[in-house]
C-alpha cells in the first residue's frame, strides 16, 4: 500500500472523499463494473465494505466452492499416490519390474506433469475453471481406471504419462480459481481446505487401499488392480457431478444475488492497485509479469525444495513403514501410514488459519521448517523403529502447509488475473520438479535406512529456511525503497492501460509478506 506521507494533503483529502460506505450500495456497484478502478493511484481502496456483509458472502462462497474442489483434489492425489500402496500389494512382481523400474515409473508421471503445468493453467483461464477443472478430473479418473488393466512396465509407464497430463492443471487450476473469489488474507486458508486433502489422501488412501485389498475381487480384477479400478470409478463419478456444481466467476453464479455478485467483485478489485477489471484479457506481457516477479521465483524455488520432501513422503511412506515393521501384514503396514497423515492434515489447516488471522505467509513458511529438520535428523541419526516412526509425525506436521502458503503468496504478490494464473502455474510446476527429484531420492540399494534420500530432504528443508528468511528481508527492504518514490511523477503521462500493465512494478504496489 502507498505510504500516506507521500500523498499530498489535497490528494489525500480527495481520496478520502471518494470512499463509499458498503451499506450505500452505489460505491460497490461502481467498483464492480468493468472500466472502474476500485483503488486510487496510490493503491488505497475507494470503497469500504460492511464486515457483516463480507462474512455472509464468505460463508456462502465456502459452502458452494470449497467442498467440490476439495473432493476432486482428494481423489487427484489418491489417483497419483496410490501407486505406493499398489507397490507393496504386488504391483512390481506382477509387472515384472526390478531395479530402478519403480523410480522410473514415478518419473514418467512427473515429466508430463511438469511440461503441461503452465500451459494447463493458461488453458484454465481461457476455457474457464468451471469447465476445465471437471474435464481434467474426468480425464485422470478414466486413466486411473485403465491402470488396473496394465500388464507390463511399458503399459504402466504409458498410462502414468497420460495421468500426468490430466493432473497437471489440478492444483494450480484450483488455486487460480479460488483467487477469483477471495481476498489475499482469506485465500491461504481456503487453499488449505483443498490442499489438506493431500495428507488426508495419504490417510484415506491407506484406509481405502486396506479395505479394497480385503475384498476377494472387483469384477474380474484382484489384488492391487482393484485399488486403481475402485478409486478411478469414484473419481469419474465426482467429476460428472462437478460439471453441475462449479461456477466460473461471480458474474455467472446463479446462487448469488446481484448485490452479492457486486460485493464479490468489488472486494477483490479493491486489493489490486490500478485494476479496472478482475478478469483481464490474456497477453504475453502479463503472463511474463507473473512468472518474473522476484517473489514468484523465490517462492517457486522454495516450493520445489518442499515438494521433494512432500512427494517423497507420499510415495515412500508405505515402503518406509515396511522397513520399520517388516513382520507386519500388508494390510497392517498400510494402516500404519494413516496416523502421520492425520496429524499432517490438522496442521495443514491450523498454519494457514494463523496466516489468515495475521495476513502473513512468509513468516509461517519459515516456521514450517524446524520440525522437518528435526524429523529428518532423526531418520539419519537412529535406526530405532519407534523413533523413526515418530519422525514421520514431525515431517507431516509441517510439510503439507507450504502448498497453500506458497500458492497464496505468489497470488498475493502480483496484480492482474493473467499474471496470477502464470505465477501460480510456475509455482506448482517448480514444485513438481521437486516431485520428480523425489522419485529418485529413495533408491533400492540405499534401503533400509535410505541415507541419501533422508540426507537430501534434510538439505532441502534447511535451504528453504535460508531462502524464505532472505526473501522476507528483501521484501521489507524493497518496500522501504519504494516508499521514497513519487507515485504521481512516475505515473505522469501514462495511459490507464499502461498503468495497469505495470502490475507489481507499479510504484504504489507493495510486497505482502
Amino acid at each position: 500500500m502507498a505510504d500516506e506521507k507521500r500523498v499530498p494533503s489535497s490528494d489525500s483529502s480527495k481520496a478520502g472523499a471518494q470512499h463509499t460506505e458498503a451499506t450505500g450500495g452505489g460505491g460497490i456497484d461502481a467498483a464492480a463494473e468493468r472500466g472502474h478502478a476500485a483503488t486510487d493511484q496510490f493503491g488505497q481502496p475507494l470503497v469500504q465494505f460492511d464486515p457483516k456483509a463480507e462474512a455472509r458472502l464468505r460463508r456462502k462462497l465456502d459452502l458452494y466452492l470449497v467442498p467440490t474442489v476439495s473432493l476432486l483434489y482428494l481423489f487427484c492425489f489418491i489417483d497419483r499416490a496410490n501407486i505406493g500402496n499398489a507397490k507393496i500389494a504386488g504391483l512390481e512382481k506382477d509387472l515384472g519390474m526390478s531395479g530402478y523400474d519403480y523410480n522410473a515409473l514415478l518419473s514418467v508421471f512427473y515429466i508430463s506433469y511438469i511440461v503441461f503445468e503452465i500451459p494447463s493453467n493458461i488453458m484454465c483461464k481461457w476455457i474457464g475453471p468451471g469447465w476445465f477443472i471437471p474435464a481434467i478430473s474426468l480425464g485422470f479418473g478414466v486413466v486411473s481406471l485403465l491402470t488396473a488393466y496394465v500388464h507390463n512396465f511399458a503399459e504402466a509407464a504409458g498410462v502414468r504419462f497420460v495421468l500426468g497430463i490430466f493432473e497437471a492443471g489440478m492444483m494450480p487450476g484450483i488455486a487460480y480459481y479460488l483467487s477469483r473469489w477471495y481476498r489475499r488474507s482469506e485465500l491461504t486458508f481456503r487453499l488449505s481446505l483443498y490442499i489438506v486433502m493431500a495428507p488426508l489422501a495419504g490417510a484415506f488412501g491407506g484406509l481405502l487401499a486396506s479395505g479394497i485389498l480385503t475384498l476377494d475381487h472387483v469384477g474380474g480384477l484382484r489384488g492391487w488392480r482393484m485399488i486403481f479400478a475402485v478409486e478411478g470409478i469414484i473419481t469419474i463419478g465426482l467429476s460428472c457431478i462437478s460439471f453441475l456444481t462449479l461456477t466460473d466467476r461471480p458474474e455467472t453464479a446463479r446462487w448469488l444475488t446481484q448485490e452479492e455478485k457486486d460485493l464479490a467483485i468489488a472486494r477483490v478489485k479493491s486489493e489490486r492497485v490500478a485494476t479496472t477489471e478482475v478478469l483481464d484479457k490474456m497477453d504475453v506481457k502479463k503472463l511474463l509479469q507473473g512468472i518474473l516477479s522476484p517473489v514468484t521465483m523465490s517462492t517457486a524455488f522454495m516450493f520445489l525444495l518442499n515438494n521433494i520432501t512432500v512427494q517423497g513422503l507420499a510415495f515412500f511412506a508405505p515402503t518406509i513403514v515396511r522397513t520399520i515393521y517388516p513382520d507386519k501384514s500388508t494390510v497392517t503396514q498400510q494402516l500404519f501410514t494413516v496416523p502421520p497423515y492425520v496429524v499432517g492434515g490438522f496442521f495443514t489447516l491450523v498454519l494457514p488459519l494463523i496466516s489468515w488471522r495475521f495476513d502473513t505467509r512468509q513468516i509461517i513458511i519459515i516456521l514450517t521448517t524446524p520440525l522437518v529438520i528435526v524429523g529428518y535428523s532423526m531418520f539419519l541419526g537412529t535406526t530405532n523403529p519407534s523413533a523413526r516412526y515418530a519422525a514421520t509425525f514431525l515431517l507431516s506436521s509441517s510439510l503439507f502447509a507450504v502448498g497453500p502458503l506458497s500458492n497464496s503468496q505468489v497470488s498475493a504478490n502480483v496484480v492482474s488475473d493473467t499474471a496470477r494464473s502464470s505465477a501460480i502455474g510456475l509455482n506448482v510446476m517448480m514444485g513438481n520438479i521437486g516431485g520428480l527429484i523425489a522419485t529418485w531420492s529413495y533408491l533400492p540399494w540405499d534401503s533400509p535406512n535410505y541415507h541419501i534420500g533422508n540426507g537430501l530432504n534434510l538439505a532441502a528443508c534447511c535451504t528453504v529456511l535460508l531462502v524464505a528468511t532472505a526473501t522476507l528481508f528483501w521484501m521489507k527492504w524493497d518496500n522501504k525503497r519504494r516508499d521514497g518514490h513519487n507515485v504521481e511523477e512516475e505515473l505522469a503521462g501514462m495511459s490507464r492501460q499502461e498503468i495497469q500493465d505495470l502490475d507489481w512494478k507499479h510504484p504504489a504496489f507493495r510486497w505482502r509478506p
